[in-house]
Parts: C-alpha cells; structure tokens; sequence
C-alpha cells in the first residue's frame, strides 16, 4: 500500500477514534494494535519493550510531581485568597476586579499547571463576584474561561512536559519559553479589560446588550494593613513559583528536582497555613494526584506506542515530507500548520493533541529551519484556544457549570475578544521569535 494513503488511514482513524469520545489512551492503544495485526505482525511482540521502554524515563517523573505540588492548593482555600489579596491591591484600577481575577488565574496557572482546575478554582469565586458588581455575564464568564487558558502555557506546565518528552526537546527551556508569551498574554488581555471598564465609564451602560458593565455603586475601601496582612497567606506559594523557575533557569535542578522540592514544600504549606492535616484530606490529596498521574501517563504510554507504529509504518516520514513539498513557502506551511492545530484543539485535548501529532510536525518544524523550543510555544498557544472553542471547549462548560443561568452563547461572546488576543500573541511570537527563545537562549545548563 502506497505510504502515504496509509499515513492517511492511520491518522485519520485514530482522529475519529478520539472524536468519537473513546478514552484516549484506549483508542491510540486499540489503533495501534490494529495496524500491527495488519501491516506489521512481526511488531506484535515487541509492543510491551517499546511501552516499557518508553516510560522508563526521569523526565516523566515530573508530571506527577507537579500533579503532587498542585493537588493540596486546589484542596485549600489558596485559590480563594489568591484573588482577595489581588483584589485589596487592584479595586482602584478601572476594571482592577477583572484584572485581579486575570491576574489570579495567572499566578494560581503557575501553581498548578491545569486550566481547568484555574477555570474551576478562580472562576468558583470571580464570577459571582464580578457579576454582583456589574460585570455582564459574557464579560465575567469570558474572562474566567479565557484566563484559565493560562495553564497550560506559564510554567510549570503539564502539556510542556509532554511536549518536551514526546519530541526529546528541552522541558526546562519549553518551561522558560512560556514565560515571556504568557506574560503578553495577560497583559493584553487586563488592557482589554482595562479598556473596557474605562470607555463605559464614558459611555453609559446598556444593561439590554449582552456585553455590558453597569456600575452598581458598589463602594470598596482598604487599609495598607488590610493589603500587606493579605499577602502572608499567598507569598510562600508565589515563591514557590520563583524558586522552580529560578532554578531551571539557572540550571540548578532538572524539572523533577524542582518539581519534587515544590511539591513537598506545597504540602508543608498547605499543612501549616491552612490546616490540612487531617489524614482524611491528606488521603483526598494523595488519590487526586495519583488518579491524575496515572491517566496522563496512560495517555502517555499510549501515544508513544502510536508515534512508534507511525513511525515503522513510513507514515509519519512520508506525510512530513509532503507537507515540506508543498510550493507555499515556509510561512505558509506555519499558517497550514497553525489551522491543523486549531482544528484539532476544538476536539481533542491538548495533551492528546500534543502526544499524537508533535513528533509528527518536528521533522517539518526543524526542516524549515524553525526552533522546536519556539514551536513549543505557537502550539500551546493554538491549544488554549482549542479550550474555549466548541464543540469540547472544557473550559466554557466549566464556567458554564459555575453559572448554569448564563446562555452559552452569552459566554461564547465573551470569550471572543480574547481568542483575538491569542491570535495576536501567536502572530507576535512569529514576527518577534525572541519573545519566546530569548530566556532560554540565556538559560545555564
């Protein structure tokens, strides 16, 4: 058979497959198996070694250790601190309490690597918050499903990890890479709100559109007691942050290190400023992560098995040599690529996504003469729009489940300014490389 008809019908099948809402690691597994019964018998053996073989790696112990660091914060009231301490410092600002919420998603990302869990932990206290102060459903619902987005690109991000391990590129520079991209991100989306608060300020509300901001009156005033007594409770988790970036970035610790120092230190935390040390909640603790650890790892041990097959079948060789056939040019291969990942990300996760086609689109990547460390960065951004575009979108059913009232066309329309926004990062990111590569380029080790 023709390579490249079979590429198609290897590709194609595991995309239905996963469409079709099978588990993940399930389908990869069952397609797999499938093309070796068919096409290559003499591989049916060899399938526990490369599955064996492929897990056994340190790198990968990182993705429970982070999963471990994050686990006791969502299980505390951290989240819910986190956004009163940003609120106390930015009520003044024009539109400070969605800034605050954007902010907090940011730095709680930081902490726990998910975006659904920062959509859930963020959004369970900012939506009602913004909506009782006369931030419109879309608006405040947008926000939050838009900012929850931010985990899977500011460090320390689990979709790194696997981006980094699925392409044999460096995870701590793929962490560093984030850094600068997701700091734009945020910035131009408090501007937007900013902005926003501020023009309705002129123009008066019109509480009948759907994207609105009406001023209740709501009157707010803080003591700087108030504002750096708040702090106590959120500055050993933000150091948390710095120390794991700074050690990377100084080549100190390897991403395992530094996520099994963040973790026990996360613990230690949670135990002394919240009090969870009952060995009931710790139990909670330890099941969540081990029951996240083991899913993304069974994706993960599924993918490369896939990604093994491809590769023995000439099927991920052959398709990467057509797409660096086509007579586009190189920018016009990025623009294909890019549609390819935003296609995918509105039905598959980002982990999958990642897993299934990275080691695919790598060979292409570096023989445009493109740095996979960059390409790591334009496709995380293109994922975190796949989160809040139907039909999976998880983080507009997430916000949804926070306020069932909201139509969910009201918190489409809220959300698309800030699809917007990432289009712009992923097009500054092209023009200006250096946004992303520029502190790992710096990076030690």
């Amino acid at each position: 058979m023709n390579e490249y008809v079979l590429a198609v019908l290897l590709f194609g099948s595991a995309l239905v497959l996963l469409i079709s809402g099978i588990p993940i690691w399930a389908g990869l597994t069952g397609i797999s198996i499938v093309f070796i019964l068919i096409f290559s018998p003499h591989l049916l053996s060899t399938v526990p070694f490369v599955v064996y073989g492929a897990m056994d790696s340190f790198a990968l112990l990182a993705i429970p250790l982070f999963i471990l660091l994050s686990a006791p914060i969502a299980e505390s009231n951290a989240s819910r601190d986190l956004y009163e301490t940003l609120h106390k410092w930015l009520y003044k600002i024009p539109g400070g309490l969605g800034i605050a919420n954007m902010i907090g998603c940011g730095i709680f990302a930081a902490l726990c690597g998910s975006s659904p869990a920062t959509a859930a932990a963020i959004g369970s206290i900012g939506i009602p918050e913004m909506r009782k102060r006369g931030y419109s459903p879309a608006l405040s619902t947008g926000l939050i499903a838009h900012a929850g987005t931010f985990g899977i690109l500011i460090p320390p991000s689990i979709t790194m990890i696997l981006y980094g391990v699925a392409t044999e590129t460096s995870i701590g520079k793929c962490f560093i890479a984030g850094i600068l991209p997701g700091i734009l991100e945020i910035l131009l989306s408090c501007i937007w709100v900013g902005g926003i608060f501020y023009y309705r300020k002129i123009v008066p509300a019109e509480p009948g559109a759907v994207y609105y901001i009406e001023d209740r009156g709501v009157v707010e005033r803080y003591l700087w007691k108030e504002r750096f007594t708040s702090l106590f409770k959120v500055l050993p988790f933000v150091l948390i942050i710095f120390g794991i970036m700074g050690s990377l970035y100084g080549g100190w610790a390897t991403p395992s290190e530094a996520a099994g120092l963040g973790a026990v230190l996360s613990l230690f935390f949670v135990m002394t400023i919240y009090k969870v040390y009952s060995p009931k909640k710790l139990w909670t603790i330890f099941i969540k992560a081990l029951n996240e650890s083991s899913m993304i790892l069974m994706i993960m041990a599924a993918a490369l098995l896939f990604a093994y097959v491809s590769s023995d079948l000439y099927a991920t060789q052959a398709l990467g040599e057509l797409i660096l056939k086509l007579p586009i040019g190189k920018w016009g291969i990025i623009i294909l690529i890019n549609i390819l990942l935003l296609m995918l990300g509105c039905f598959i996760p980002p982990a999958a996504v990642i897993l299934m086609v990275a080691p695919l689109l790598i060979p292409v990547i570096k023989g445009l003469g493109f740095d996979p460390i960059w390409f790591a960065v334009i496709m995380t951004v293109n994922l975190e729009i796949g989160l809040v575009t139907p039909p999976v979108g998880l983080n507009l059913y997430i916000v949804k489940n926070i306020a069932p009232d909201v139509p969910m066309s009201h918190v489409l329309l809220g959300v698309i300014p800030f699809v917007i926004i990432e289009g712009v990062v992923i097009a500054c990111v092209c023009i200006w490389p250096e946004i992303a590569l520029w502190l790992p380029n710096k990076m030690i080790g």
